[in-house]
């Protein structure tokens, strides 16, 4: 089994916000995959099927940013899977928009959403696909940034690495996620 966990914020004020690119690589899979990400469970949005004889469960929390390990743990619960079957997928403050980077532990960088789910799950042991979103420039906050959508000149950047991304995710459904991770972390 996989669970596959894109970070984001419900609803449509949020949609095309740097905070919700993994939301959108969560809606890539389920479309390439023709898994629907409908259900109601856990707290989130969720959508479960087979790739390659192996079951896999698309999650994206409804439970804000900040406070997603409240869905990822009971999923985690529920499901009885290990720490080494799941994969969250984020944005990042620290890359530039476009860059894409897989790590199979870390602290949360500051993060809240991440941070959230070390805090439930108890250790920061679970692979990770980070997405680049930038910094802002003064004045703009962090919070304001993170909330706006990406300019015109990143657009196919991001195109980019949420290509990039879906095709890391399909490449560890056949490998070892290491591999993958020297794959694509170039």
């Amino acid at each position: 089994m996989k669970v596959i966990v894109g970070l984001g914020n419900p609803g449509l004020k949020y949609a095309h916000t740097r905070h919700n690119i993994g939301f959108w690589v969560l809606d890539q899979l389920g479309e390439e995959w023709g898994i629907p990400i409908q259900k109601e469970k856990w707290n989130a949005q969720v959508g479960e099927g087979h790739i390659r004889g192996e079951k896999v469960v698309l999650m994206k929390p409804e439970t804000y940013m900040n406070l997603s390990g409240e869905s990822v743990r009971p999923a985690m619960d529920w499901l009885k899977c290990g720490l080494d079957q799941l994969l969250v997928i984020y944005d990042d403050l620290d890359l530039p928009p476009g860059r894409v980077r897989l790590r199979l532990k870390g602290s949360s960088g500051g993060h809240r959403g991440v941070q959230s789910i070390i805090d439930h799950l108890g250790t920061n042991q679970w692979k990770r696909i980070k997405l680049g979103i930038g910094r802002p420039t003064p004045p703009m906050t962090v919070p304001d940034y993170v909330l706006s959508r990406f300019t015109d000149e990143e657009e196919p950047l991001i195109a980019d690495a949420l290509e990039s991304s879906v095709e890391a995710v399909k490449a560890w459904m056949e490998h070892p996620f290491e591999e993958v991770m020297n794959q694509f972390n170039r």
